[in-house]
């Protein structure tokens, strides 16, 4: 997979004028490079590879340079910014939190947070019953897979066993890591955590590209032989399981039956069953997380990014006796539970409940996806898939003119699109993600699935190279 390299020299492309698009400038704004190349020269190479722009603010669904451009945002800044960029409501409680000069308190208590995991408790499912803050979902995985090996250690297990998937990402700390993604991915970290055993993700193709139309059940039954085949004693070796609500760079879900099936598992052999729903959750798939798709009960949950809307929050929930197996003092986190973000925590929550943004997800959704089957119909040879749930999509792209060229065809469109005012989540891969913000008005939407197709249609005729 050979990386793609935004133009970074300013294009000239036709003007953009509408209610909810400007393109004034060259793309990228010629005023834009000083700054581009002065981030190229003293920041890590790691932190780059997005598309050319420099953002000087983002509100609701909408994103603004400073030289008069305007782009429909389809990325809520990788799912962030589930209500809206800069939430009036949101953004006021964070004046109101600065003005009672009250910026950190560590561990120490405050009413604030006190206000907001009673709120965040009240407000999930009732299987979720208590709630451990941190800053980001690296640090929530890295709790989840800390409590799965507490829990095996408190039942005596013979290995600490977690059962994770290739091609999941959970973060990029050491522990997030050594359950995320393939082995090659991995290398860097020197070892392979032996009592981390990692299955197949069960794509709804096979190595081929062909459909695969096996049940759930039966994958998970092949599953289980393989493991016992390696000498792993389901009841004995594990103490966890962490499913990837959906596969982050596809949005492709899980079989329910294949999900079922390790519940069911899970409770016969008191191992614990986990959900990474740091992209997922609150709202982003048409349900206030993804794993009741799955009509499971699980006994840890993983949020961040849709958690605030805005600023650094993430949070480990579940059963009780779970999050309650540290001991006292033994588990925290500087800056997690600091005013600023528990009041942008609550806010967030008020707002997705007072414009019934789940529920939005939902029916926006069945348009997105509608839209987007009938992109499909029309390029069948270079969209294979439309996958995801609410407001949450990824076309999965092939450009059968070029071996291994699909990420390429991918980055040329969300390059295409960019240049026409509409912000895509480029993911370097055969794919093409898209999470507006749950709050964009259905115009909008439907205005930025007309630049898409656009945008499809002139890369396909060579009008973007």
């Amino acid at each position: 997979m050979a990386e793609f390299d935004f133009a970074r020299t300013p294009v000239k492309v036709p003007p953009v004028k509408t209610d909810f698009r400007c393109i004034k400038t060259d793309i990228p704004a010629p005023q834009s490079i000083a700054i581009l190349e002065r981030l190229y020269k003293f920041e890590s190479r790691s932190m780059h590879g997005q598309m050319p722009i420099v953002w000087d603010r983002a509100k609701d669904f909408q994103v603004f340079d400073k030289w008069g451009n305007c782009w429909i945002d389809f990325t809520s800044t990788i799912f962030v910014a589930n209500a809206g960029h800069a939430n009036d409501a949101i953004s006021a409680a964070l004046r109101d939190t600065l003005d009672q000069d009250l910026l950190h308190t560590y561990t120490y208590a405050s009413e604030v947070r006190a206000d907001f995991l009673q709120e965040l408790i009240e407000r999930t499912p009732p299987e979720l019953e208590k709630a451990y803050l941190v800053s980001a979902g690296t640090e929530a995985t890295e709790t989840a897979f800390k409590l799965i090996r507490l829990y095996a250690d408190r039942q005596q297990k013979r290995r600490h066993g977690v059962i994770a998937f290739d091609g999941s990402f959970h973060g990029r700390t050491l522990g997030a890591a050594q359950i995320s993604g393939t082995e090659a991915a991995r290398r860097w970290i020197g070892f392979e955590d032996p009592n981390v055993f990692h299955l197949p993700f069960p794509y709804p193709w096979d190595r081929q590209g062909n459909p695969v139309n096996e049940s759930g059940r039966i994958r998970f039954e092949r599953d289980m032989e393989n493991l016992k085949e390696q000498g792993i004693d389901i009841a004995r070796d594990l103490g966890g399981v962490i499913f990837e609500s959906y596969i982050g760079w596809a949005a492709a879900f899980f079989p329910p039956g294949y999900v079922q099936a390790w519940a069911d598992c899970a409770r016969a052999n008191d191992f614990l069953i986990a959900f990474d729903e740091i992209q997922s959750g609150f709202g982003r798939t048409g349900k206030l997380f993804a794993y009741q798709h799955y009509s499971v009960t699980p006994d840890i949950i993983c949020c961040g990014k849709g958690i605030s809307s805005s600023l650094p929050l993430a949070a480990v929930l579940g059963r009780a006796d779970v999050l309650d197996l540290p001991d006292v003092g033994s588990m925290s986190s500087t800056h997690s539970a600091n005013p600023l973000s528990c009041a942008a925590g609550l806010a967030n929550l008020r707002e997705i409940e007072r414009l019934g943004l789940v529920e939005q997800s939902r029916q926006k959704g069945d348009v997105l996806h509608r839209r987007l089957s009938d992109l499909q119909r029309r390029y069948p040879d270079h969209i294979s898939h439309i996958l995801g749930a609410g407001m949450l999509a990824a076309l999965i792209v092939r450009d059968p003119d070029i071996e291994n060229g699909s990420d390429q065809l991918a980055s040329r469109i969300c390059e295409c699109a960019l240049r026409k005012g509409l912000l895509l989540v480029h993911t370097g891969r055969e794919s093409i993600k898209i999470g507006p913000p749950l709050t964009i008005p259905e115009d909008a939407l439907n205005e930025g699935l007309d630049v898409l197709e656009q945008s499809i249609d002139e890369v396909l005729k060579g009008g973007q190279q």
